[in-house]
């Protein structure tokens, strides 16, 4: 567990030792360390919302085409084609909106550290600004801008957050990608598992729907539940929410499938 999240919970809590314990000086070390060297933390938002995203939408094409009394080969047919098709298109998406940020971030800081060596005054009265608005009065005001601007990486990096409120993202497009696209077809392939089972153990057909809907549920409710380590919601209400979601996806898609079932 992080040191904001110690902290977080102690003040729930109302445990006055325990939010202390976490502001002190060798906790604030260690936490800014670990941060450092944490790189699995970076693709935890890629990996649930993909799985998240896998889950639910094939289910609501299993639900659609168990609404429609399709066949069992043309529900497995739909429900890879959904896995495949929608996991590289939402990968690719992860991928190009990820370079495209940071590409944004990179042109942003190239015209800020130009900005700092060609028109220096100018941006030495932006910084001088912006802390004057937080409350800094001279002579306090200008040892600050003489600090800042006397390192050219502290100066822009201030400006990028300070100005534009830019926190930039290291993280890999490539990486973040390939953890959206396994997460969405990995977990996107439970609604299906039954299915795929019914081959070797054909005295489940008659089951098949109503345990995709047990396991699909159970599902979504433990990965609805990781994005409290994301969204800092409490675990159960996390994954009820999913769960209500998938459940709602799942009810409109059979409803179609059983109003549109004559067409196929």
């Amino acid at each position: 567990m992080s040191r904001l999240e110690d902290a977080r919970k102690a003040f729930e809590k109302n445990r006055t030792e325990e939010i202390k314990k976490a502001h002190t000086k060798d906790a604030i070390k260690d936490a800014v360390h670990r941060e450092r060297h944490n790189e699995s933390g970076k693709y935890l938002r890629d990996f649930v919302y993909g799985a998240l995203d896998g889950t639910v939408t094939t289910f609501a094409v299993v639900a659609g085409a168990t609404g429609a009394t399709l066949s069992l080969g043309v529900i497995l047919i739909l429900g890879l084609a959904n896995l495949m098709g929608d996991g590289v298109s939402m990968a690719l998406g992860s991928y190009l909106s990820t370079k495209s940020e940071q590409e944004f971030h990179k042109k942003e800081r190239e015209r800020e550290t130009w900005e700092a060596e060609h028109i220096p005054e100018g941006e030495r009265e932006e910084v001088r600004e912006i802390y004057r608005r937080k409350g800094f009065r001279p002579p306090l005001l200008e040892q600050v801008v003489r600090h800042i601007t006397s390192d050219r990486k502290l100066w822009v990096d201030t400006m990028m957050v300070e100005e534009l409120g830019i926190i930039e993202d290291r993280k890999s497009p490539a990486k973040s990608a390939l953890v959206t696209l396994l997460a969405f077809v990995l977990v996107g392939f439970v609604p299906l598992t039954t299915y795929v089972f019914s081959f070797m153990m054909p005295s489940l057909k008659s089951q098949l729907f109503p345990m995709a809907v047990v396991i699909t549920a159970v599902t979504i409710f433990a990965v609805g539940s990781a994005r409290s380590l994301v969204i800092k919601k409490k675990w159960y209400r996390a994954g009820t929410e999913m769960l209500l979601v998938g459940g709602l996806a799942a009810i409109a898609a059979y409803g179609v499938g059983a109003l549109l079932g004559g067409l196929a």
